[in-house]
C-alpha cells in the first residue's frame, strides 16, 4: 500500500528556485510538483500550506551528541537531541564519532552507532574524529570512506585529547587526497593557546570571559592558515568548522582567490551572540563558553558578509550542550575547566529565517547555508537538502509570519538554559516531514525515536 500525501498552496523555496507549487510525495520519496490546483491527484493526507513556506529539512552537519568532554558528556541524548532538532525543522544530523587515542576508528564508530541507532527522530550520518594518526588509522579511513563515513575531523587545539601535531595532520591529509575524504579542521592553536590560559589562571583571571581572551582571533587565523598550507602541501581538499574570526575569514577567502578546494562553516551562536554573553556576571557567562569562542560584535559583519559572497558556505550549529548547573558550573573559578559547547540544533532554521528578516541574507540563501550546500559538502544530495522528484520527502511547512520568544521554557533540547533566551524572531516551524511521516504536525509531535535511519553518504559533491 502506497502513502500519498499531497502539499497545497505554498511557495516551495529551494536554493535554487522560489515557486508556488503543489508538491506529491508516495510513500519516502517526493515524485512531483506542480503549478498550483494543476493536478487532481488524490491523497491520504493533504496538508494546507497557503501562506507558508515548504521547504527542505534543514542538514545541520555539526553536532555532538552524547559526547564525553571535560569529564561530563553533552546533555542531549541521541533521542531528545534529534527530537528537538526535528521541532527546530532540521530533518538530518551528522554526527561525530570519536576515536579515543590507542584505539581503532572502527572501535569509535561503532561505539557511536550503538548510541544512536533505534533511537533517533530523523535520520542521521557521522563524520570521524581522528585523534590517533597512525599508518593502522590511515588504513582505516580508506576502509571508512568505502562505506559512506567520508569526512575526517581534526584538532589543531585540545592537546592532550584530540590534538594533532602538524605531521600527523599532513599524514592524514595524504590520505584523504587519495581516498576522497575530506579533512574538516579544527583551527586553533591550542599550544599557544594553553600557554595563554596557563598565565591568565596564575594572574587570577578565572572568569568565563578570560575564555575568550585567551583564545585569540590571531591563533584562529594562524591556525588556519597553516590548515590551508597543509592541505595545499597534501593536494587535500580542507572544511574549517565554527569559523568564528574575521582573520579566520579572511585566510579563507584568500585561499579560494587562489583556487583551492578549501571550505568554511560558522555557527549562529557567532553571528548573534559576542563577548558580551562571555561577560555577563555572575558565572552567568560559562553558558556560552565554546570553541572556538565568541568573538566581539564587530567580527559579526564580516561572518555575514562571508555567507553572502561565498567565502563561507555553510551555517551549522556544533550543538553540544551542557547544563549550566551541574555541568558549566565545573569550572567556577577556573574558566579553562568549564565543559566547551552550545545547544542550538533547535534553534538554527528560526535564526538563519530571522536573517532573511534582517536582510542579511536571502531566502534562497537561507536555504542554500542551511540545506542544500551541506548536503552536497557531505555526500548526501540530491536525497537530502532539496525538494525535488526523488529526492527524501524531507519537508518543513513554515510560517514566516509567526513570531516567538526563544526560552528555555519552551524549548526540546535537554539542557536547562537557552543561548537565546528572551529573543524575539520571526518565523517558526509548523509540520516536518521526515521521509514522508509526519515528525512536527501543527506543533505537535508525533514522531517517534527510531524512525530516523542511519545514512551513508558519498564523497563531498563539490570535487567530483
Amino acid at each position: 500500500m502506497t502513502t500519498r500525501t499531497v502539499i497545497r498552496g505554498g511557495l516551495v523555496i529551494t536554493a535554487s528556485d522560489e515557486i508556488h507549487a503543489d508538491v506529491l510525495i508516495e510513500d519516502s520519496r517526493i515524485v512531483a510538483l506542480a503549478a498550483p490546483d494543476s493536478q487532481n491527484w488524490s491523497a491520504d493526507r493533504t496538508i494546507d500550506a497557503t501562506g507558508k513556506y515548504v521547504i527542505p529539512g534543514g542538514v545541520d552537519a555539526h553536532t555532538h551528541m552524547e559526547l564525553p568532554f571535560g569529564g561530563t558528556s553533552a546533555s542531549d541524548t541521541f533521542e531528545t537531541g534529534t527530537r528537538a532538532a526535528a521541532w527546530g525543522g532540521t530533518t538530518t544530523i551528522v554526527d561525530f564519532a570519536v576515536q579515543s587515542v590507542g584505539h581503532t576508528l572502527r572501535e569509535g564508530l561503532d561505539a557511536w552507532h550503538a548510541k544512536a541507532e533505534g533511537n533517533c527522530a530523523i535520520d542521521y550520518a557521522f563524520h570521524m574524529i581522528v585523534s590517533d594518526v597512525n599508518q593502522e588509522t590511515l588504513k582505516e579511513m580508506d576502509l571508512l570512506v568505502e562505506e559512506g563515513v567520508t569526512s575526517f575531523k581534526q584538532f589543531m587545539a585540545y592537546p592532550g585529547v584530540f590534538y594533532s601535531d602538524d605531521g600527523q595532520i599532513l599524514r592524514a591529509m595524504q590520505r584523504s587526497a587519495e581516498n576522497g575524504g575530506l579533512i574538516m579542521m579544527h583551527a586553533e592553536n591550542g599550544i599557544a593557546i594553553d600557554v595563554l590560559v596557563e598565565q591568565a589562571l596564575a594572574r587570577g583571571e578565572t572568569d568565563p570571559r578570560y575564555h575568550g581572551e585567551v583564545r585569540k582571533a590571531l591563533l584562529e587565523a594562524e591556525a588556519t592558515h597553516r590548515a590551508i598550507r597543509l592541505a595545499q602541501v597534501a593536494g587535500a581538499p580542507l572544511y574549517v568548522v565554527h569559523v568564528s574570526a574575521m582573520e579566520a575569514v579572511a585566510e579563507l577567502a584568500r585561499a579560494r582567490d587562489e583556487g583551492l578546494n578549501v571550505f568554511g562553516e560558522t555557527c549562529p551562536q557567532y553571528l548573534f551572540l559576542s563577548t558580551d554573553n562571555l561577560a555577563e556576571p555572575d558565572f552567568e557567562g560559562a553558558k556560552y563558553v565554546c570553541s572556538t569562542p565568541l568573538r566581539p560584535r564587530d567580527h559579526q559583519a564580516r561572518l555575514w558578509q562571508g555567507l553572502r559572497t561565498n567565502d563561507l558556505q555553510v551555517v551549522s550549529t556544533d550543538h553540544c550542550p551542557f547544563c549550566f548547573v551541574g555541568q558549566k558550573e565545573l569550572g567556577r573559578g577556573d574558566f579553562s575547566k568549564i565543559p566547551n559547547g552550545l545547544p542550538g540544533v533547535e534553534n538554527r532554521m528560526d535564526l538563519l529565517h530571522q536573517a532573511v528578516v534582517d536582510g542579511h541574507i536571502s531566502r534562497r540563501r537561507w536555504i542554500e547555508i542551511a540545506c542544500a550546500t551541506p548536503a552536497r559538502m557531505f555526500g548526501l544530495y540530491p536525497k537530502k537538502g532539496t525538494i525535488a522528484p526523488g529526492a527524501d520527502a524531507d519537508v518543513v511547512i513554515y510560517d514566516p509570519h509567526a513570531e516567538q520568544v526563544m526560552s528555555a521554557e519552551t524549548h526540546h533540547m535537554n539542557v536547562d538554559y537557552s543561548a537565546y533566551e528572551g529573543k524575539r524572531v520571526t518565523g517558526r516551524v509548523e509540520t516536518v516531514l521526515s521521509r514522508g511521516e509526519p515528525v512536527i504536525d501543527q506543533r505537535e509531535y508525533t514522531g517517534r525515536a527510531g524512525h530516523g535511519v542511519y545514512t551513508p553518504r558519498s564523497t563531498c559533491q563539490y570535487l567530483n
